[in-house]
């Protein structure tokens, strides 16, 4: 085992958590949150008949704010609950049969049950378990990291990856029109058929002091776009203005941030969105966030045709595997 699991963590302190938890002044949620206020980010519509309109609130939001919802995007509401059941069962199984799926100790893939994901400045600890694997491509996929309890889990996953397909569609879409681009060459950008769809499962137990702890620190999303399903637990933060806010629940909606790579191949001209996520004191948040990651051998960088001389590159073009290296370990980009 990597370390001790914060679910197991969690069932034995009561009234304190370990000091490699506490988060420091600048970053304790009790202190840096403004209380009281839901941030409304952008909600959309995207059943609604008027493209147009759609891709313009896509590219306001995405500009503005770096991330939105989205309702009525069709999948099934019934779909989304056998999902995240599933998941909710897997961290509910005994602590050996969890540990079965654990990331190899070694690994350079992120597949896996895990507890600690990224080297942190100060060396603290986010108060989150989680699980990753691949759901698509069907070559991308290692098997392995699926758990074989619940009985369902496969099912549901694949059901949900059927119907998230017309979502990613949309969305790139959109989202290349936006840029005045042809609706191909965005997708085409960050791999086309080659596009991985990660999944990430966080488990964040109850905290006996969520004021001092975060589930996730402050960071952006090094892929292209990540679907998150949330649970009914508040937790997910945004930060705007230099302030950090709490980010209205919205049952059935998809919460879609905006990633490093969109941001680099706009140009600039779309925000990835820094977020963070909190934990609550007597409930069990959950989260389930697809990352659509480019290949890690393609190089991304601003899009050709949103370069010139009055607009050169921002960014540099890198490999993404490269890119996610280096953000992981905090090394300059």
């Amino acid at each position: 085992m990597e370390s001790e699991r914060v679910q197991n963590i969690a069932s034995t302190f009561e009234d304190t958590i370990p000091e490699a938890f506490i988060r420091s002044e600048h970053e304790q949620p009790a202190i840096t949150t403004v209380h009281g206020i839901n941030l409304d980010v952008p909600v959309i519509d995207v059943s609604d008949p008027d493209e147009e309109k759609i891709n313009r609130l896509i590219a306001d939001a995405s500009r503005e704010w770096g991330m939105f919802q989205i309702v009525n995007h069709g999948i099934p509401s019934e779909v989304i609950s056998k999902f995240q059941g599933v998941g909710r069962a897997f961290f509910e199984l005994p602590q050996e049969e969890k540990e079965l799926y654990a990331k190899p100790p070694g690994s350079k893939s992120i597949e896996g049950y895990g507890t600690f994901l990224q080297k942190e400045i100060e060396g603290k600890k986010g108060w989150v378990d989680h699980l990753f694997h691949r759901i698509w491509p069907p070559p991308a996929i290692n098997y392995h990291f699926w758990p074989k309890n619940p009985p369902l889990y496969r099912e549901a996953n694949e059901e949900y990856v059927k119907y998230l397909h017309g979502v990613v569609d949309k969305l790139f879409k959109s989202l290349s029109l936006a840029l005045g681009l042809e609706e191909h060459e965005l997708r085409e950008a960050v791999g086309g058929d080659e596009l991985t769809y990660l999944l990430k499962i966080n488990y964040y137990p109850p905290c006996p002091r969520p004021d001092l702890a975060l589930g996730v620190v402050a960071h952006t999303d090094m892929c292209s776009i990540t679907i998150l399903v949330p649970n009914d637990i508040q937790g997910l933060q945004a930060c705007r203005d230099g302030d950090w806010y709490c980010v209205r629940y919205i049952p059935n909606a998809l919460v879609i941030h905006i990633g490093d790579q969109i941001e680099i191949l706009s140009n600039g001209k779309f925000k990835s969105v820094f977020h963070r996520t909190t934990v609550t004191k007597d409930k069990t948040r959950m989260s389930w966030p697809v990352f659509l990651e480019p290949p890690p051998d393609l190089a991304v960088g601003p899009h050709p045709k949103l370069v010139n001389e009055k607009n050169p590159p921002k960014y540099k073009t890198k490999k993404y595997g490269d890119y996610c290296y280096c953000k992981l370990n905090k090394i300059p980009q």
